[in-house]
């Protein structure tokens, strides 16, 4: 995936906006948790079970192979990780989703040269009842876009209907594609386009009951209502700023958004949901993420600590300064 040079801000940002709750203090799973497993480095997707409650199924963006894993919000730790057969091999994966019947999707759509292959992948597999390593045999769908090859790296697929729908990546927004009323495992499936997105897309997901939209860029998010598809904006999300911020989720309960990012020992932040309360430890009605606290870039919740915040300034000024004075030298 294509790390442009503005994430060295974000990068330097992280730790001073973006810190996961310890396990002590998340029972449940949705509070937030740092990834231990040193084998996930490029956790590029995130998709809370609902079958295993407080489990997060997650991936490494590429040069790994067909293995998803499964993570322990309470803990961090990797309680199973599966391996694809039936499946040729990974070239970018880039998000994971849970459809209906506990069914995992797992989008093979990322194309770090700007749309040159002309078909991507989406793979099946049903989730295990019992976590515990496994091979897992997926079924293998071919994907084209109606308007010619592009990067992607969002996929959700809807809770009732089962339709599978991606995001292509593009710096001046993108736009949401809608995949066939059902995948077929043999011949093209052609995503056709049908609503505009308004970000710079790097995952989406949608709410349990399939009524809202949730879309995630490097720094901010945008709050959709699903509207049938056609997608009408709510207002932003609270997006914490993270070093390469990679996923969202909603918690099986739809009452919290979970963002990752990737990097080695990654955290993994959770934020109310549109909706959802902010004061209350797993959300509930109140105010939306559009205003008041929930807003990107407003409440508690999105503070930056002063210390943290003049250091980064500091290290940020003297590295521009550092770059200014090289190209005088």
């Amino acid at each position: 995936m294509r790390r442009p040079f503005a994430l060295l801000a974000a990068t330097l940002l992280t730790a001073a906006l973006a810190v996961p709750a310890s396990a002590a203090d998340n029972d449940d799973g949705d509070e937030g948790f740092t990834i231990n497993d040193p084998r996930i480095t490029e956790s590029s997707g995130l998709a809370a079970s609902r079958q295993h409650p407080g489990v997060y199924w997650t991936h490494n963006d590429s040069d790994d192979g067909p293995y998803l894993y499964a993570v322990d919000g309470s803990t961090g730790d990797t309680v199973a990780r599966l391996t694809l057969t039936g499946v040729g091999t990974p070239r970018d994966v880039e998000a994971i989703s849970v459809g209906p019947g506990n069914r995992l999707f797992v989008a093979d759509v990322g194309d770090n040269l700007g749309g040159t292959w002309p078909y991507v992948w989406i793979y099946e597999l049903p989730e295990p009842k019992k976590l515990q390593d496994a091979t897992v045999r997926a079924t293998q769908y071919v994907v084209k876009y109606a308007d010619g090859p592009r990067d992607a790296e969002a996929m959700v697929v809807h809770p009732r209907t089962g339709r599978v729908y991606l995001i292509d990546k593009h710096e001046d927004g993108g736009h949401l594609y809608e995949g066939p009323e059902k995948l077929s495992p043999s011949g093209d499936n052609v995503f056709e386009p049908i609503a505009p997105v308004e970000l710079w897309t790097t995952d989406a997901a949608l709410s349990p009951d399939g009524q809202d939209l949730a879309v995630r860029g490097y720094f901010g998010g945008i709050h959709y209502a699903w509207n049938g598809g056609k997608l009408k904006r709510e207002g932003r999300l609270s997006v914490p700023l993270q070093g390469q911020g990679e996923s969202v989720t909603y918690s099986a309960d739809g009452s919290r958004l979970l963002f990752g990012s990737e990097g080695e020992q990654s955290g993994v932040v959770s934020r109310p949901a549109p909706g959802a309360d902010e004061d209350a430890s797993s959300g509930g009605p109140g105010s939306r993420a559009d205003g008041g606290k929930g807003a990107s870039g407003g409440g508690d919740g999105d503070s930056v600590k002063v210390g943290g915040a003049v250091v980064v300034a500091v290290v940020v000024a003297a590295l521009f300064g550092l770059g200014r004075r090289r190209r005088k030298g």
